[in-house]
């Protein structure tokens, strides 16, 4: 959440309410939507590492709301987000070592782990595609994000038709 805020930031000054509707506004619902609280404790940890600051602003018929502003300690770690690259191999998958330790403990049927997880990404599929026929049209950002999360689902589909190929060759 800390970097994205920043990104935010990077703008202009804002308030944690209204960076908590950019994210939502700009990812649509298939994001996780953060709370407000969230957005506010994070805001509290990147000013004391003096990633931003915060300015109180009075409000006459309202309490005084904070706004904040990225610094230039900020900007460089934001740019330094944009140059790395996002080391994703999923090497320590929970449910690979479910599957790898299965016939070691006898507490669990490796097929009965692939069939069930399985049922879970299927499930997962649905619920996103139902989400992409409700989504905005012209919020292309969200659809990106359901049709990269369908995708890799689609992957983890397929990687477990090649576990259960792979551990049926070995009965």
């Amino acid at each position: 959440m800390r970097l994205p805020l920043l990104a935010l930031l990077s703008r202009g000054p804002a308030h944690g309410y209204e960076l908590k509707q950019d994210l939502e506004q700009l990812l649509g619902s298939a994001y996780p939507q953060p709370n407000v609280g969230q957005i506010y404790v994070t805001l509290g940890r990147l000013e004391k590492s003096g990633l931003i600051q915060g300015e109180e602003v009075a409000q006459s018929s309202r309490p005084n709301k904070k706004i904040y502003r990225l610094t230039d300690a900020g900007t460089e770690a934001l740019r330094a987000w944009f140059e790395e690259t996002a080391d994703e191999p999923r090497v320590r998958d929970e449910f690979f070592m479910k599957l790898a330790l299965a016939p070691k403990t006898g507490l669990a049927d490796q097929i009965a782990l692939i069939n069930k997880q399985r049922r879970e990404y299927l499930n997962t599929m649905r619920n996103l595609s139902k989400l992409s026929a409700t989504e905005d049209r012209d919020n292309r950002i969200a659809h990106l994000l359901i049709e990269g999360a369908m995708l890799h689902l689609q992957a983890d589909l397929d990687w477990l038709e090649r576990c259960q190929e792979e551990l049926e060759g070995l009965e």
